[in-house]
C-alpha cells in the first residue's frame, strides 16, 4: 500500500487516496465524506508494477500543496517545464468522440495576442519545447506566421498538434509551416483500418492520414503517430500501428501512445473495462510486434512520473529494428541530473524532428507497409561506421506513451513531477490539472 492524495471524481476536493494490490492489479481507493468510496484501476499485465516504478518516496501527502484547485508551478512543484501547450484556437474542423479539449468554438485570439503568449512562456521557461494546439491549429492561416515567431523567440523545437485534414489537402501549407521552422507535426492517428476512425473521429480519415505524412515527409517534417487507445476499439491494432510507422521512416519518427483518459469532452466515470494501463500496453507491444520491439527497450520515464509514460529508442533497419535503449534493474531516481526537464526535451526534439540529409529515393511507401524493410536508391553501407551512423540519423524511431490522469485516478504525486505544461491565464499548469473534468454524480 502506497499512500498519496488525489480528488474526489465528483467535487473535485483534494482527499487521501492509497495505491494497492487486489487479484494482481494496482488499484487507486479514496473516499470522499460526502460523495463515498471510490477506486480505480491504475496498472493490469504480466510485468509487477513496483518493478516498473521502482522504491517510490511517498510525496503526495505532503503539507502545503495548492494543487490541482490552484495549480500553477509552485515551489513545491519538482519538475521544471520540459513541453508547454499553447492553445492557438478553439475550431476544429472535426468532432471527435474522445478528445481533451472540450470546445467552446470561441473567436481566434489575434496573432499579437498568441505572440505576447509565446513572449511570456518563453521568458518563463528559459526555452520549451512548444506544443501548438487547439482545437485543429491548423485552421488559422497564420500558423506559420506564429511557427517563425516562436523560433524567433527561442523555442529550441516547435510542434503541432493536428488531424492532419489541412495538411492532406494543401501541400503549400505545409511548405510554409516547413519554412517558418516547424520542426514536429503530432498526428492523430488512430489505427490501420477505416473502422477505428468511424468509432472514435465520425468518418473514414486513414488515407487523409497517409497523404498528410507523405506531405510533411517531402518537407521534411518530422511526424510522430499519436493514437488514443480505447478498448475494444483499437487496442488490437498496437502491434499493426508500430508496423505502419516503422515502414514509413525517415517520415514518420516514431508512434506516442496515449491510453483514453475520461476529462475533456468525454467526463464520464468509466467502468474498469473502459480503462486501458500501460502495464497492458506493455504487453501489447510486445506480444503485438511478434518481439519485435524487447520488453526491456521500453524504459519508464524518469523525469515525469514513472507511470505517466514510458520511451524506447530505435533504429528501423531494412530487415529488422535495432533497440537502443535498455532498461536497467531497477529505474533510475532521475534522467539527467540537475535538469531532467531540459534533458528530456532536447531527447525528444532531436528524435522526432527531422535532422537527416537529404539522401533517398525511399522505399517506404505504402507499397512497402507490411513491415520494417525501409531501403532507398542510395542505401549506406551498413556495415561501415559511417554508413551505420547515416543510416541511424535518417531512420531513428521511437516508441513513447503518456498516460493522463483523469479525475477517477489522479495523483497528486504524479502531478508534482509533471514536465507538461498548459499555458493558461498568464501561468503554466501541469497538463492533467488544466484539463481536469468532474464526473457526474
Amino acid at each position: 500500500m502506497h499512500r498519496t492524495a488525489s480528488v474526489c471524481p465528483v467535487c473535485l476536493k483534494r482527499i487521501p487516496a492509497v495505491r494497492t494490490e487486489r487479484n494482481g492489479h494496482m488499484y487507486q481507493e479514496k473516499t470522499c465524506p460526502e460523495h463515498g468510496t471510490f477506486s480505480t484501476v491504475l496498472w493490469r499485465g504480466s510485468e509487477p508494477l513496483e518493478h516498473w516504478t521502482g522504491p517510490r518516496e511517498e510525496t503526495g501527502l505532503e503539507e502545503g500543496l495548492r494543487c490541482p484547485q490552484d495549480c500553477g508551478l509552485c515551489g513545491k512543484h519538482l519538475r521544471k517545464t520540459c513541453c508547454t501547450l499553447l492553445e492557438v484556437t478553439d475550431r476544429c474542423n472535426l468532432h471527435c468522440k474522445f478528445c481533451f479539449a472540450d470546445n467552446a468554438q470561441t473567436r481566434d485570439p489575434s496573432l499579437e495576442q498568441v505572440k505576447g503568449w509565446i513572449d511570456h512562456i518563453a521568458a518563463l521557461t528559459d526555452g520549451t519545447f512548444l506544443q501548438l494546439s487547439g482545437g485543429e491549429p491548423t485552421l488559422r492561416d497564420d500558423l506559420p506566421e506564429i511557427v517563425a515567431y516562436a523560433r524567433q523567440a527561442g523555442c529550441p523545437y516547435i510542434q503541432v498538434n493536428t488531424n492532419g485534414l489541412r495538411l492532406a489537402e494543401d501541400p503549400a501549407y505545409v511548405k510554409a509551416l516547413a519554412r517558418a521552422g516547424l520542426d514536429v507535426a503530432f498526428l492523430q492517428f488512430d489505427g490501420v483500418t477505416e473502422g477505428v476512425y468511424r468509432t472514435l473521429r465520425g468518418r473514414d480519415l486513414l488515407a487523409i492520414k497517409e497523404a498528410a505524412i507523405q506531405a510533411c515527409g517531402a518537407a521534411r517534417i518530422g511526424v510522430t503517430l499519436v493514437p488514443t487507445l480505447v478498448p475494444g476499439v483499437n487496442t488490437e491494432q498496437i502491434g499493426a500501428i508500430l508496423r505502419y510507422g516503422m515502414a514509413r521512416t525517415p517520415a514518420v519518427r516514431g508512434v506516442h501512445f496515449q491510453p483514453v483518459s475520461y476529462f475533456g469532452r468525454i467526463p464520464q466515470r468509466p467502468s474498469e473495462a473502459q480503462r486501458y494501463t500501460m502495464g497492458e500496453l506493455l504487453d501489447a507491444v510486445v506480444d503485438q510486434t511478434d518481439g519485435l520491439v524487447p520488453r526491456e527497450s521500453l524504459v519508464p520515464s524518469s523525469c515525469d512520473h514513472p507511470l505517466c509514460g514510458l520511451h524506447g529508442d530505435y533504429i528501423v533497419l531494412p530487415d529488422g529494428l535495432e533497440a537502443l535503449s535498455k532498461r536497467g534493474s531497477q529505474p533510475a531516481a532521475c534522467c539527467c541530473g540537475a535538469d531532467p526537464a531540459q534533458q528530456n526535451r532536447d531527447y525528444i526534439g532531436k528524435r522526432w524532428s527531422r535532422s537527416d540529409a537529404p539522401l533517398e529515393k525511399s522505399c517506404c511507401t505504402p507499397e512497402a507497409a507490411d513491415g520494417p524493410s525501409c531501403c532507398s536508391a542510395t542505401d549506406p553501407d551498413l556495415h561501415s561506421l559511417e554508413g551505420f551512423l547515416q543510416w541511424k540519423r535518417t531512420h531513428g524511431f521511437t516508441i513513447t506513451s503518456m498516460n493522463f490522469q483523469d479525475a477517477g485516478n489522479l495523483d497528486l504525486e504524479r502531478l508534482r513531477q509533471c514536465s507538461l505544461h498548459v499555458y493558461r491565464g498568464g501561468k503554466l499548469i501541469p497538463f492533467c490539472a488544466a484539463y481536469l473534468t468532474a464526473f457526474p454524480a
